[in-house]
């Protein structure tokens, strides 16, 4: 099917538009892959906030010009579908793991962030990362810890005092 100049340049500009926002791409071959697990990966997609999108290379090409995804440009061969994330940068590579885990055909080709071109092998690095809410819990709990651990330390005095009134108390009632 040809597109039309109009429909091009829309797809051009809708692309760059995502690309500009975003903070990771994953790009996976989704050769061999049903219209149902199609289906329902774009599902997943939908509900995690990723874009996931298959668009032809060379339009790609021309909408990640000048944005930080710049780098893939010469890996955009072949059939590929791309996850874009605007807000968590593990997100796509958690999806595409995961459906690549559960769908043999789907394969990770390579995956960008912050201007930087990955391996698809290497994709368990970006899929780790913690999601936002898991980052904030883990730097509360550790900005929590030395403060609890002064107020531990400055209430053990009066712990052991009443313990050891309590073990006189105790023995003066045995006796």
């Amino acid at each position: 099917m040809t597109l039309k100049l109009t429909n091009k340049k829309a797809i051009v500009a809708e692309m760059a538009e995502v690309a500009a926002n975003s903070v990771a791409a994953v790009a996976a071959d989704y050769r061999g892959l049903t219209v149902a697990e199609m289906t329902e990966l774009r599902q997943a997609a939908r509900s995690a906030g990723i874009y996931l999108k298959v668009v032809r290379n060379n339009l790609l090409r021309r909408a990640v010009e000048d944005t930080d995804f710049s780098c893939i440009q010469e890996k955009l061969v072949g059939p590929l579908m791309l996850a874009f994330a605007e807000a968590e940068p593990g997100a796509p590579a958690r999806l595409m793991r995961d459906f690549a885990k559960k769908f043999d055909k789907l394969e990770i080709k390579f995956f960008s962030i912050d201007g930087e071109l990955m391996e698809g092998k290497d994709i368990a690095i970006l899929a780790n990362l913690p999601t936002k809410e898991e980052a904030l819990a883990k730097l509360l709990a550790v900005m929590q810890a030395p403060i609890s651990k002064f107020v531990r330390t400055l209430a053990a005095p009066q712990e052991k005092l009443v313990r050891t009134i309590a073990a006189i108390r105790d023995q003066k009632q045995a006796s």
